[in-house]
């Protein structure tokens, strides 16, 4: 290459964003945003949102109805957006996300295990005694019992309810066994 010519294929070269970029990575803040203002109250205090303006363009958006008044406020917290490193807030959601999905989890294995429980009737009773040594026998055999005679009454499963609420405070307090 001559002196005084411009490559414009020159490997390892940093050239600015396309604007199709520039746009994905505001579309990108802009649903970061949105998914911050999809929170309750208690969920947006473990994000770690250090702009003050941002906080407070959070909670207005909460509040507004229009749809397309939404949006431009959406724009603006993805505008804000601009000015904070994202990454903490990715992290912190993508977190809040795996916790729940993890208790999503431990819920329905829950639910199969009082469902084994009642299914295999009062011996049954040993599946759970096994997982919690530590658990109540006997009020594990009544809840069965009671199961069995809510069913051929024809009654509201309590019984059932009343043997999960147990079984998750007894995985609360002794772990999953």
């Amino acid at each position: 290459m001559r002196d005084g010519e411009d490559s414009f294929d020159a490997p390892g070269e940093d050239l600015p964003p396309s604007k199709s970029e520039i746009k994905r990575r505001m579309l990108a803040l802009q649903e970061l945003g949105e998914a911050l203002v999809a929170l309750n109250d208690k969920q947006l205090a473990r994000i770690p949102v250090e702009d003050d303006r941002l906080s407070e363009a959070i909670r207005e958006a909460r509040a507004i109805r229009s749809n397309s008044a939404r949006r431009r406020h959406l724009q603006f917290i993805g505008k804000l957006m601009r000015d904070i490193d994202p990454g903490p807030i990715r992290r912190a959601l993508q977190e809040m996300h795996q916790r729940h999905e993890q208790d999503k989890e431990s819920f329905h294995l829950l639910e199969q295990l009082r469902d084994e429980i009642l299914e295999t009737g009062v011996a049954g009773v040993e599946q759970a005694m096994a997982r919690w040594p530590e658990a109540d026998r006997q009020q594990l055999r009544q809840l069965v019992l009671q199961h069995q005679r809510e069913q051929q009454r024809g009654k509201p499963p309590a019984a059932s309810r009343k043997l999960f609420r147990y079984l998750r405070e007894l995985q609360e307090s002794h772990g999953s066994g």
